[in-house]
């Protein structure tokens, strides 16, 4: 059995973090993973027009890849942004669903995720085995302005993870839990931000 911790709130951003850099991950095919990883850097094919999702938590990108074995998912990144770009992001961030009471009309609400360059989206945090838990994951959706910032401006370094995940997924089949989890990034909970909590439903930071 895994060991029991504290169940943390609902929502809340965990993530492997400095004090001027957090660290997000995708996961892309192999036309654009590993050039990514190889310099630093998306390649001309990636789109930023297009949104981009990003995920704080290593394991809820496990979960959505497969553990990088998904077509078009087979390379897994940790990108490490700056800490004021994710800021900003947040700041600017709109609830990627309706909630009454705070949004008040269901239009004013589309109007704003039109407008937002970026989107705040609560996902069930994942165990080892990939399991949902009980409590929430950040989702972070870049579009537009956010896009191109996050691809021009925030990037400091891009690491290809996928042979961690690997061996994470080996250690797990094997049932050797607690080697498992040794491998895990270190993801702390983050207070640095102080995005409005209309943003997503999240406390302000201290």
């Amino acid at each position: 059995m895994e060991a029991r911790s504290p169940i943390p709130p609902r929502q809340q951003i965990r993530a492997l973090h400095t004090e001027s850099t957090v660290t997000v991950y995708q996961a892309y095919g192999p036309e654009l993973g590993p050039a990514a990883a190889r310099d630093g850097r998306f390649p001309a094919a990636w789109k930023r027009e297009r949104m981009t999702w990003v995920k704080p938590s290593f394991l809820w990108m496990m979960y959505r890849s497969g553990w990088g074995t998904k077509e078009g998912q087979r390379t897994v990144l940790a990108v490490e942004i700056r800490r004021d770009g994710f800021d900003w992001a947040l700041d600017h961030a709109c609830l990627s669903h309706y909630v009454r009471e705070l949004h008040g009309q269901p239009g004013d609400w589309k109007r704003e995720l039109k407008r937002a360059p970026a989107r705040v989206q609560w996902d069930p945090e994942r165990d080892l085995h990939l399991r949902a838990l009980p409590y929430r994951s950040l989702q972070l959706g870049l579009v537009g302005e956010g896009a191109r910032r996050y691809a021009d401006e925030w990037i400091v370094g891009i690491r290809d993870v996928t042979p961690l995940a690997h061996r994470v997924h080996a250690l797990v089949r094997d049932g050797r839990l607690d080697a498992a989890r040794a491998l895990l990034p270190i993801e702390r909970v983050y207070a640095g931000a102080r995005a409005a909590p209309e943003a997503g439903g999240m406390p302000p930071g201290p």
